[in-house]
């Protein structure tokens, strides 16, 4: 059902799915399905304000500690929240741990605002994604109890075809493109309620011919060299791609169309 409700802010929480990796902008940065949902809601809402305090690489443990609370504290009427994904994908998980931390979050954040948004988030076709995918189910379970259990709203981008296509998905493997992104922005923007801009936002893109074995095995070391090795050295050592960043849009700001 569209009953195109008018909603005057939005908060989005989470890593670097929601800071908007890999929808680079010319200036280097990047935007992301939340920016574009931001957009879209700030057209129909002058005075619509937006806080996006995404930082990549963050698992639950952190985005509760950091996100959460001040996150809950702006009181906007919507918040969005993904997290865990991260934490399914290291060597070492404790589901119990991240589903007593998402569990944490929800409960500050359904009752600070008027619709809290959760989502079960794409994955990629590939033996990596199959490797963890057991993880990423319970996750998405816990999600699913929980938002009924609150009100929440759940966007099903897992069991959407086409963001499982690798064409939707960066050179990283890990992040999706600007189309990705503005599928992903569809697909909140209808879970609110509004009218569909795009009804096929779900459906894959015509096929194609995939690539030669040759270029598939020059694209594999690609990845390797530039993204593989460096995402085992960080777990190695500790470290994180968002250590020292700062949160994307730490305030509670009216919408600046230099976003859109």
């Amino acid at each position: 059902m569209h009953t195109n409700p008018t909603y005057s802010s939005l908060v989005a929480v989470g890593d670097s799915f929601t800071e908007g990796m890999s929808d680079l902008l010319p200036d280097s940065t990047y935007r992301g399905w939340a920016d574009l949902l931001a957009a879209r809601m700030a057209a129909r809402t002058p005075g619509f304000r937006y806080a996006n305090l995404a930082v990549r690489g963050k698992l639950i443990r952190q985005i509760v500690e950091e996100q959460v609370d001040p996150a809950a504290a702006m009181g906007a009427d919507v918040v969005t929240l993904v997290g865990g994904l991260n934490d399914t994908l290291r060597p070492k998980c404790d589901m119990a741990r991240v589903r007593g931390l998402l569990e944490e979050a929800v409960e500050k954040l359904a009752p600070s605002c008027k619709q809290l948004v959760l989502m079960r988030s794409p994955a990629r076709q590939g033996p990596v994604q199959d490797r963890f995918r057991p993880r990423m189910e319970e996750l998405f379970a816990c999600v699913d109890q929980l938002a009924a259990r609150h009100g929440a709203v759940v966007v099903d981008l897992y069991g959407a075809p086409s963001l499982s296509d690798p064409r939707l998905w960066d050179v990283d493997r890990l992040h999706l493109t600007a189309e990705g992104h503005r599928r992903v922005a569809e697909a909140v923007w209808q879970a609110l309620g509004h009218e569909p801009e795009d009804t096929e936002w779900h459906t894959p893109a015509p096929a194609t011919l995939p690539p030669g074995w040759a270029m598939r095995r020059v694209a594999d070391a690609r990845f390797a060299r530039q993204h593989l090795l460096p995402w085992i050295g960080r777990r190695l050592t500790g470290r994180s791609s968002g250590d020292g960043l700062p949160p994307k849009r730490p305030e509670l700001l009216p919408y600046d169309d230099d976003l859109a």
